[in-house]
């Protein structure tokens, strides 16, 4: 078997993007139809903040053609709860606080049809003010995924990472939930991760590739280019990819700006990677 990677970028809305990107002249309504003609998948960055109306992901659908995947992140107020930029511990993943936002979320993706792909649970990086013990995380996942239909796949992204071991990933494939693969500054590379652990939890991987914000916006302003130099990271990526895909039949790999500069450009790079 050799499974399909697909590759995109993390939202598809930044208006630097006309001209490296979208053809000059291209207006933001359009964006997503010329995204399209270019990656076969993407991930909406903006359902984090706000869960969107039935009426927002039904213009998505009709602008996508039919093989496109979009995957999406659950809502701010499920997987962080906080007003500011501390997550809340009392209300992550309780029935009380989430209950609404998720039915809205869900009901909102059902639109997408088979569009639709994985959405992911992105959980910040929890002190212990939030979760004293890991246990207690873990108890309320539980129960959360518990209420989750199964007509969705579903991803968790852990940013802890001494939670990431044996028992979480066991977890997870207990209950077909893929572990969200992370790139980012305080995590250790997947491919680090790799040489410890069995990271395939489900029939599919998701992979994020975020990377450095401060890094990045201290050389630009814009996303219109590549600015930081993560090939030898991207190789590492290759290597990991074309290992996967020998066993899960899809992977998703997204692309974020803030990992060099231009999220199309790093998803061409890794795609041409992986195709040589």
């Amino acid at each position: 078997m050799k499974g399909t990677i697909r590759l995109g970028t993390s939202s598809w809305s930044e208006k630097s993007w006309v001209g490296p990107f979208y053809p000059k002249g291209t207006k933001p309504g359009d964006f997503l139809t010329c995204y399209a003609e270019q990656f076969d998948t993407v991930e909406v960055d903006s359902t984090y903040y706000r869960a969107p109306s039935p009426h927002v992901v039904e213009g998505w659908e009709r602008k996508l053609p039919e093989g496109f995947t979009l995957s999406a992140k659950f809502p701010r107020d499920i997987v962080h709860a906080g007003d500011g930029p501390r997550p809340d511990g009392d209300k992550v993943l309780v029935p009380e606080h989430v209950e609404a936002t998720t039915k809205q979320f869900l009901s909102a993706m059902t639109a997408l049809g088979p569009k639709c792909g994985p959405l992911v649970l992105q959980f910040p990086y929890f002190n212990l003010g939030a979760f004293p013990h890991r246990d207690i995380f873990l108890e309320r996942l539980d129960a959360f995924l518990a209420t989750l239909p199964n007509k969705f796949r579903y991803g968790v992204e852990i940013r802890n990472k001494n939670w990431i071991d044996t028992t979480m990933i066991d977890f997870l494939r207990d209950r077909s939930v893929a572990l969200v693969l992370v790139d980012l500054l305080y995590m250790p590379h997947p491919a680090d991760l790799a040489k410890k652990f069995d990271l395939i939890t489900t029939d599919f991987t998701y992979c994020r590739l975020i990377g450095n914000r401060k890094a990045v916006d201290a050389k630009t302003k814009t996303f219109d280019k590549i600015v930081l130099d993560q090939s030898e990271r991207l190789k590492r990526w290759a290597e990991l990819l074309g290992d996967l895909r020998e066993r899960v039949p899809e992977t998703y790999v997204y692309s974020n700006n803030h990992y060099a500069g231009h999220g199309p450009a790093t998803t061409r790079e890794l795609a041409a990677l992986v195709e040589g």
